[in-house]
């Protein structure tokens, strides 16, 4: 059996997560018995901890929201995830929380045993972060967002476009998607009827929040991939003459949406900010193919053409 003080570590490492434990579970857990259980979980309730217990066959145990934070217990693999997070944080991709990050991954570093030092160091060395800085989500509206979110309540935001024009929106929204650059919300326009994906660094959310909604059906292609495609400037829409499992293998899923036609062509939506980049990615690809839309792209590869058959003269 386990000293008192690492038995009564390892009952609130198991309370924290958020589960409904049985006294005969934790018993089982910390090689105790039941009346233990309940000795240590008075000690925890002495020392501040607030454990809800409910009466019962069904009933209990579970860590309760207290007063003030309790100490967070991790294993290794949750230690690294967290410090790399900080990390991340720290660097600038959310305005407002660099110092505190950069604070949380002082404290958290000082205790980190040299193994898992080290691995997070190894991590950082050959990581190289794509968030842009030049466009920081505020972290304010981020919370709002994601409450808003969460609670199922209607949005009110002031939203600038890629050229500037500025609109009041009014939202139900359903998830937010970071996509390694940038931030973006996935909600139903009420009052254009359809989905639409939002950048939250273009957001002004107003507050307080609207009404509750109900939850709907999402997008078919589900929320990572409509924020990929629906949240560039230029949508893209092509017909490639290769198998689906063909190009799967040279398309990452972050950067595009496949859908097998038949056994020979797929469909595949994308979507990009710059059409020299959709174009150049495009004829890389190294596969014959039909752009559907945007109807900007066809015109700019004409051009391209053009220029080339120039050149080449």
């Amino acid at each position: 059996m386990l000293p008192t003080s690492a038995r009564l570590l390892k009952l609130l490492s198991l309370l924290q997560t958020h589960r409904e434990w049985s006294g005969t579970d934790l018993a089982e857990r910390l090689e105790i018995d039941v009346r233990t259980v309940r000795r240590d979980v008075s000690k925890l309730r002495t020392l501040g901890y607030p454990v809800n217990a409910a009466p019962g066959v069904a009933g209990g145990y579970q860590l309760g929201a207290g007063a003030k934070m309790p100490p967070l217990l991790l294993d290794d693999e949750e230690a690294v995830a967290v410090a790399m997070g900080l990390r991340t944080a720290a660097s600038g991709s959310i305005s407002g929380i660099e110092e505190s990050s950069v604070r949380a991954l002082t404290k958290l570093e000082q205790v980190l045993p040299p193994r898992l030092r080290t691995r997070v160091n190894a991590m950082q060395t050959v990581t190289v972060s794509t968030a842009s800085s030049n466009d920081p989500v505020d972290a304010e509206a981020l919370t709002i967002i994601a409450t808003a979110a969460r609670d199922r309540e209607r949005m009110r935001f002031e939203y600038r476009t890629h050229d500037g024009s500025e609109s009041i929106r009014n939202v139900e929204p359903h998830r937010l998607v970071h996509t390694g650059r940038r931030w973006y919300l996935q909600a139903f326009d009420i009052d254009r009827e359809d989905w639409r994906s939002f950048r939250v660094d273009r957001m002004r959310p107003r507050t307080p929040t609207g009404p509750s909604f109900e939850a709907r059906e999402i997008p078919e292609f589900g929320v990572d991939r409509f924020a990929i495609w629906k949240g560039q400037r230029y949508q893209a829409r092509y017909t490639l003459h290769a198998p689906v499992a063909q190009m799967a293998e040279q398309i990452p899923e972050r950067y595009g949406m496949l859908e097998a036609i038949d056994d020979e062509t797929c469909t595949l939506y994308t979507g990009s900010n710059w059409l020299d980049g959709l174009a150049m990615w495009l004829v890389n690809l190294g596969v014959d193919f039909e752009i559907h839309e945007p109807p900007e792209l066809v015109e700019y590869l004409r051009q391209m053409n053009t220029r080339l058959a120039r050149a080449l003269a």
